[in-house]
């Protein structure tokens, strides 16, 4: 793993900001990320690990370093060897998940999964939808649970975000979709 704090500039972090900026927040798909980056709280850690073991393991080191970072608001732990396949990433994210509920974060932090594969349940796999959850890499992004319940509680409607993205990229159309996620690398 490459410190994101280190004076290299790591590849995987570059495309995975470039999409957070041109994507993300852009089109507004998280109404929440601009703030967030702008105030500069956002952690990208690149893991050039793929061993489950170690990526687990490195998940529950950033939940010890959130513990105790107060201005780390969010983190984006990017997998640049590892789940390459989605049904692998699925199966990662269950272990991270349950990791997290048996070291006691459930309702602590909370994760959202991103995929360059990324496919809703019953969808199909050219559905611009997909790309609301589409990235560079593989990645979950670690969120505080209290960070989301303040921000939801000042938004208006925040159950209809994920219905507006859908809409917005399907408007977009798979093609502008995709041109949009090759941008970033």
């Amino acid at each position: 793993m490459i410190p994101d704090d280190a004076l290299v500039l790591h590849p995987h972090k570059i495309a995975t900001e470039a999409w957070l900026k041109s994507i993300v927040i852009a089109h507004n798909f998280c109404p929440f990320a601009k703030q967030t980056l702008t105030r500069n709280s956002i952690r990208f850690s690149t893991i050039d690990d793929s061993a489950i073991d170690t990526c687990l393991q490195l998940l529950m080191d950033e939940c010890e370093r959130l513990d105790t970072d107060e201005t780390i608001e969010t983190t984006l732990l990017i997998y640049s060897a590892a789940f390459a396949g989605f049904d692998d990433y699925l199966d990662f994210l269950n272990y991270a998940e349950t990791l997290l509920i048996q070291q006691g974060y459930e309702g602590v932090y909370q994760l959202a999964s991103f995929h360059p594969d990324y496919c809703f349940e019953g969808a199909e796999p050219d559905d611009p939808a997909n790309y609301t959850n589409r990235s560079p890499y593989p990645m979950l992004h670690l969120l505080r649970e209290s960070s989301i319940e303040k921000a939801l509680a000042s938004f208006p409607n925040p159950q209809n975000i994920p219905k507006k993205n859908v809409a917005l990229a399907r408007k977009l159309g798979l093609a502008k979709m995709r041109e949009l996620l090759a941008a970033c690398y």
